[in-house]
């Protein structure tokens, strides 16, 4: 498979980056800076996500990550892209990296974000924000559908017969975080990450939340949408 225009490609393995602040909306990439949390700054610090953050769009996803979901569904979000990422560079899958890194910021906003039910449920919910945040910054329709499709059919128990690799990644990368499913494939890297940014008891109670969210659709926690 070849790579896309916009495919970027990993950093080389080394020491990880001083944390630092996101990039604001402004020309250049200049204006109001986002200081991550503190919990993320391990996660950031790796090579593979240092690369990304000079990217406006990366940089815009954080600030919605940070607004739209619980702390703890953030760190998932974030080591959900470094497991999919690292099974990418050890598989040699060319991907849309800064789109995937958007994608899956979003992949469980639905789980807090909207009114009454959703066809599709949460990742119904979750792309359609998805959707429109990614509208408002200017991405072709193609680019867009790719990775909303990824984040509307993540929670199937296998990934689509003719899903591209946005969508085979996300969904490697989230269930592997959340169930160990996949740790075979990539044998000790979500220990790793976990250390790094822990979340004890999170597929529990994460489970919990999707479970209420198949009857709701969506969790008390924002306005709708």
């Amino acid at each position: 498979m070849s790579a896309k225009p916009h495919d970027i490609p990993a950093k080389p393995p080394g020491s990880p980056a001083k944390p630092h602040d996101v990039p604001g909306p402004g020309p250049g990439g200049g204006g109001r800076l986002f200081a991550e949390p503190e919990a993320w700054r391990p996660l950031l610090a790796e090579p593979n996500v240092v690369g990304l953050l000079g990217d406006r769009l990366v940089a815009a996803a954080l600030r919605e990550l940070h607004r739209l979901v619980p702390p703890r569904t953030a760190l998932h979000s974030l080591r959900t892209f470094l497991l999919a990422d690292a099974f990418a560079q050890a598989r040699g899958i060319h991907y849309d990296r800064a789109g995937l890194f958007v994608a899956t910021a979003f992949h469980d906003t639905g789980l807090t974000w909207g009114g009454g039910p959703l066809r599709g449920g949460f990742p119904g919910r979750s792309a359609t924000l998805l959707d429109r945040f990614l509208a408002g910054h200017g991405m072709d329709d193609a680019r867009r559908a790719a990775l909303t499709g990824a984040v509307r059919d993540h929670m199937r128990l296998r990934p689509a017969r003719h899903a591209g690799p946005e969508a085979r990644l996300l969904h490697f990368g989230a269930w592997l975080d959340v169930t160990g499913r996949g740790d075979r494939r990539l044998p000790g890297e979500r220990r790793r990450l976990a250390a790094l940014a822990p979340t004890p008891w999170f597929a529990l109670s994460f489970s919990a939340r999707v479970a209420a969210c198949g009857l709701r659709r969506a969790l008390p926690g924002g306005p709708a949408v």
